[in-house]
C-alpha cells in the first residue's frame, strides 16, 4: 500500500512547502509518470489520441538547423 501524506492548511496560505516537499521525496520517475498521466488525461479531455503523446513520438529523421 502506497504511503499517504496529508497536510491541513487554510486555502488563503500560499506556502507551497508541502507540495515542494512532497514532491522532491517522491523521485524522479514518480514525478515523471505523474506528467504523464496528467498530459494523457488532458489530451482525452481534450479529444485527441493520447495513444500518441508528443513526448512518446520516435524521430523519423533529424538535422542540423
Amino acid at each position: 500500500m502506497k504511503k499517504i501524506e496529508e497536510n491541513y492548511q487554510r486555502i488563503t496560505d500560499d506556502s507551497r512547502l508541502f507540495d515542494i516537499r512532497f514532491w522532491q521525496s517522491q523521485g524522479d520517475l514518480a514525478i515523471f509518470e505523474a506528467v504523464a498521466e496528467m498530459l494523457n488525461d488532458y489530451l482525452l479531455i481534450r479529444g485527441k489520441n493520447a495513444d500518441e503523446s508528443r513526448l512518446q513520438r520516435t524521430i523519423e529523421n533529424f538535422r542540423k538547423a
